[in-house]
């Protein structure tokens, strides 16, 4: 991976068709921008129940988007990362379909997990509620197959993403033949998405135990057989996550969003500059996704602290839904269809309530962290809260998934805010500096101050809270400047 700026978009949501638009966009409007970009869900089909995480073909590139010579062409231009939907398959696959069809019988059948194939012997109700569950109900869907019988099968998310046997030999072979797949269309990295629920294991929670990580490992060194590298996508308590680290090749820094609200709001960097003491330095750093901003990665857990207390965290929160005048309350927890309680829907420069400045600090402080940086394609024109689209799917994540077209795109480009943050995105990509050493200096609460030094060549951040100072500093030539277009 490139130690450059990546994108991550949605196709049909970037005032593109298709990917032949997404490339030609790359080409103009966003042309040194990105080294790389995580193209969401493009499988068959695109607008399922969950935006494309719930694949019918994991190896289709949805018709209206294009084909995998498209792809490969766009990897001409930017590195490509994909989804590796590692936990479940859609309900309406030729695989499950057949399974309901035919039961046990069906060739597919051992492709999918059942409670009982989990708990052969039963499970009692402690067993059962340790599970841990990334929405309120129980991971379980009765469903009736063809000859009359009925069969709970194990669907961690929503009832139409069936759980895959990913230890069974059909399982196994299942993710090789994507893997294939991936490497002929071009795509040299991948994020194992849901991964942490891939395993289920009796008398366990079922999410990154250890037979977890050693699922990871296997799936990952097929992967590098293939040329692809592997990031994996785990929301989680900090600690693990600096476990999590130490045996992946990448993984997300999803303490840093609230880090860096919490430094803004509060005009103190004490929790982040703990943070970045301890943080995994091979890390995605992001903002925002297409997800919500997470609050579990950063709050306390079973009386352990966590990077910010749990009563600053509160009003954190608050902060937020006071900032967005209190649309993101309408999109956040059981107020629409979630299935994550523990993020708050919201776009980051609504979370700041619109602050350019405010903003502007957030992506630097976020550009000179350690890890490479990504940005969400809504934060890219720091976009507002879509309160129509939410009112229309009532999915709360859409608040955030807005539909851009190419007028919405170009006008964006023109704002002097998005000038600023497109110059300090380049910097980002071109100096030498960020390829070498990372600094975080010792300075009073309300100040940051990190350099970036490589030999002879230097870039310094320097944020003043209390004077809303943000200063960016570098060498060039063997002399001193400043970006002047961020001041």
């Amino acid at each position: 991976m490139k130690n450059q700026i990546q994108l991550i978009t949605y196709v049909d949501r970037l005032a593109c068709k298709n990917i032949k638009e997404l490339k030609a966009l790359f080409q103009n409007q966003l042309k040194g921008l990105f080294g790389g970009v995580h193209i969401l869900p493009f499988y068959y089909p695109i607008d399922g129940e969950d935006a494309g995480f719930d694949p019918i073909n994991h190896q289709q590139i949805d018709p209206r988007l294009g084909n995998w010579e498209d792809l490969k062409s766009l990897s001409t231009e930017v590195d490509i990362m994909a989804d590796l939907i590692v936990n479940h398959v859609s309900a309406q696959s030729v695989q499950f379909q057949d399974y309901l069809a035919k039961g046990e019988a069906s060739k597919y059948a051992s492709l999918f997990l059942s409670f009982d194939s989990v708990f052969p012997k039963g499970a009692t109700e402690k067993e059962i509620l340790k599970i841990y569950r990334p929405r309120p109900n129980l991971p379980f869907t009765m469903y009736k197959l063809a000859d009359g019988s009925t069969k709970l099968i194990w669907t961690t998310f929503t009832s139409n993403q069936i759980d895959i046997d990913v230890s069974s030999e059909m399982g196994k072979q299942y993710l090789e033949d994507i893997l294939s797949v991936f490497q002929k269309g071009g795509v040299t990295m991948i994020r194992l998405d849901a991964a942490g629920y891939a395993i289920k294991k009796p008398g366990t929670s079922s999410f990154m135990i250890e037979d977890t990580f050693e699922f990871i490992g296997q799936l990952s060194e097929k992967a590098k057989a293939k040329g692809i590298e592997v990031l994996v996508e785990i929301h989680s308590y900090f600690q693990t996550q600096i476990e999590i680290a130490k045996r992946v090749d990448y993984v997300y820094d999803f303490a840093l969003p609230v880090l860096v609200l919490d430094t803004l709001f509060n005009k103190n960097t004490t929790s982040l500059k703990k943070w970045l003491a301890v943080s995994p330095r091979n890390a995605i750093t992001v903002l925002d996704t297409h997800d919500g901003i997470g609050i579990v990665d950063v709050g306390s857990k079973n009386g352990k602290p966590g990077l910010i207390e749990d009563e600053i965290l509160d009003e954190i929160v608050n902060q937020m839904h006071r900032n967005s005048k209190g649309n993101s309350l309408k999109a956040t927890g059981e107020a629409a269809s979630n299935l994550d309680l523990y993020q708050v829907n919201c776009t980051y420069f609504d979370a700041l309530g619109g602050d350019e400045k405010a903003y502007l600090m957030a992506r630097a402080i976020q550009f000179f962290v350690p890890g490479v940086p990504q940005v969400y394609y809504v934060g890219l024109f720091a976009g507002e809260n879509d309160m129509e689209l939410l009112a229309k799917t009532n999915v709360g994540r859409d608040i955030n998934r807005h539909y851009y077209n190419i007028e919405e795109i170009n006008a964006h480009l023109e704002r002097p805010l998005i000038q600023k943050l497109k110059e300090l995105m380049v910097f980002r990509n071109t100096h030498p500096a960020f390829d070498g050493t990372f600094n975080l200096q010792e300075t009073p609460n309300h100040i940051l101050h990190i350099v970036w030094e490589n030999n002879m060549d230097k870039a310094e951040l320097y944020i003043d809270l209390n004077a809303e100072q943000l200063d960016i500093r570098f060498s060039e030539n063997g002399k001193y400047h400043r970006l002047k277009s961020v001041i």
